[in-house]
């Protein structure tokens, strides 16, 4: 006889030998003791860890109440000795620098690799960037660089540094000729200046492993913080390599910081690096054991006024910035980073303009706008009307490399699950015949289904138009928002230039094409004309009006 067959879904149900089956159970109970060995080694080993730490704090906290290894003792240390011995450090007397709560705390504790701490005058930048620096001075292969742009800046930094080293670290000693601290531990700081972008190269063949620069906004290019990375490294592997930096918003080199570290995240949180042109993540190559893992992390921490209690107290400070001009004061009091000198569109306000997105009501009208581009971006915006006409840009597409054919495939992808759109708007331009027979661009796009008709291109009576829609009535409210995902047009609005020999237009040189699609946007539902009780769009002697047969799709 056979074994009985089974009915679907039934298991069998065999006999097994007596030395199976304890087999079985010592195996139940050896794995058991495996997981119990493992969970106590882990714990040992977290118990070791602590221990040590605990063992590093007391050890430097002795050092420096003997004088013998005097050390900058941070918050982590103080975490990991006893309460009794952290609550009697925190009382006494022998605290040389204690940082503000917020940013500056923030600061001194970041753990990522390149911190940019920027925002407004007065918030402790400086004396915070100048704690930093301390943060491995009790370990002698400890090299640390604090740059300037010029000698003048960099004697203030000398002169307060000072009046806090000697203290910190008793037996600290300054070499004038060499412009270059050493503490009792045998770790060094050199103090210098970069004036030009080739000055950096003099530091090639060097290795620090803290690398500050102070006011990095006076340096028109990355360049030379760039360069400066690639003499950041470390053989002690109880230290680890950073670059800190401080920035106030503006000056020659405002536009390349605020690409790199303030329009890549949201402020105070981390982020990994990536390229400032194309926003790539930066990853290891290929052939690295860590292929694809992305390099390492930045972070910008925003400083105001209001963090720093001492200035704050000062009414001759306070007033002095504020009587500055809009821009200045914006700069300086604020921390604002979307004002820029020059700058054609000083209404934008970030707390006002952008939103977080949100779910729209299906009611409100759906239109697109759009700049065509192939060597430069493309730029496709989408907006919607509420019944009030105010507009509320929900969507953008900024892109290089795209012919008509393949942007008209991303924008139905994008709008797969939209709302129909009631208007698209698109550069008359566009409608420029390609050779003597071939199809205009925007006839391919519309032949595959993403229908355009012609942009109003008057370009003075389209900025006085985003002018109004950014200005804000007596409840603070705009009839222009963004929503927050609109990065690109976040980006380059509130910093887009006047132009040199006309103050009203833009600057077309300019990363204007955002710009263009929401001129384009906003000239199709005009303000003026809703209070004219007319549905046409002013115009201007500078541009003709689109041809009568422009009609939307056609």
């Amino acid at each position: 006889m056979g074994r009985p067959k089974l009915k679907p879904g039934e298991k069998g149900n065999y006999h097994v030998s007596r030395k199976v089956q304890l087999r079985r159970e010592a195996r139940k109970v050896l794995d058991q003791a495996k997981r119990e060995a493992n969970k106590k080694e882990r714990q040992v080993l977290n118990a070791r860890r602590n221990l040590q730490k605990k063992k590093e704090g007391l050890s430097k906290l002795q050092g420096a109440e003997s004088g013998k290894t005097p050390a900058a003792i941070t918050e982590d240390d103080l975490k990991a000795v006893p309460p009794r011995v952290r609550e009697a450090i925190e009382a006494s007397d022998k605290v040389v620098f204690r940082p503000n709560e917020g940013p500056q705390t923030s600061f001194l504790a970041a753990p990522e690799r390149e911190v940019l701490y920027g925002g407004a005058a007065g918030g402790g930048k400086s004396y915070a960037m100048l704690v930093d620096l301390l943060r491995y001075a009790h370990l002698k292969d400890y090299r640390a660089l604090l740059l300037r742009r010029t000698l003048s800046e960099l004697t203030e930094l000398i002169d307060k540094s000072k009046s806090l080293y000697h203290e910190a670290f008793p037996g600290s000693e300054f070499k004038e000729s060499k412009s270059l601290w050493v503490f009792p531990s045998g770790a060094t700081a050199h103090f210098s200046y970069v004036d030009r972008d080739s000055d950096v190269t003099r530091y090639q063949g060097q290795a620090y492993q803290w690398i500050g620069v102070d006011e990095l906004g006076h340096y028109a290019t990355p360049y030379v913080w760039d360069y400066l990375r690639s003499r950041l490294r470390s053989t002690n592997p109880a230290i680890k390599p950073c670059m800190r930096a401080t920035a106030n918003p503006g000056y020659v080199g405002g536009w390349w910081i605020k690409k790199m570290f303030i329009d890549r995240a949201d402020w105070g949180k981390p982020f990994w690096a990536a390229d400032m042109e194309t926003g790539a993540v930066l990853k290891y190559p290929a052939w690295h054991e860590k292929s694809g893992t992305p390099l390492f992390q930045r972070r910008f921490i925003p400083a105001k006024l209001t963090d720093n209690p001492f200035l704050m107290h000062s009414d001759e400070y306070m007033e002095n910035l504020m009587s500055l001009p809009e821009v200045e004061r914006r700069r300086l009091l604020e921390g604002d980073w979307d004002v820029a000198e020059g700058a054609a569109f000083t209404e934008f306000d970030r707390s006002v303009h952008v939103v977080e997105p949100y779910e729209l009501p299906k009611s409100w009208i759906r239109i697109r706008s759009g700049d065509y581009g192939y060597a430069s971006p493309s730029a496709i915006l989408w907006g919607a009307v509420d019944w009030d006409g105010n507009i509320v840009v929900y969507r953008e597409l900024y892109a290089k490399g795209y012919t008509g054919e393949a942007l008209a495939q991303k924008i139905l992808e994008l709008e797969s699950e939209d709302p129909p759109i009631q208007d698209g708007i698109l550069d008359s331009s566009c409608w420029a015949k390609r050779g003597e027979t071939g199809p205009s661009i925007a006839e391919s796009m519309i032949h595959r289904g993403v229908r355009w008709r012609q942009a109003d291109r008057a370009r003075v009576a389209g900025k006085i138009e985003v002018h109004r829609r950014l200005a804000t009535d007596e409840m603070g409210q705009a009839k222009l928002k963004f929503f927050s995902n609109c990065k690109n047009l976040i980006r380059t609005l509130p910093t887009i230039p006047l132009a040199d020999n006309n103050p009203e237009d833009v600057d077309t040189k300019s990363d204007d094409h955002c710009y263009d699609a929401l001129r384009y946007m906003v000239m199709s539902r005009p303000t003026v004309a809703r209070s004219l009780g007319s549905e046409q769009s002013f115009k201007t002697s500078d541009a003709p009006p689109p041809p009568q047969d422009a009609m939307f799709g056609y």
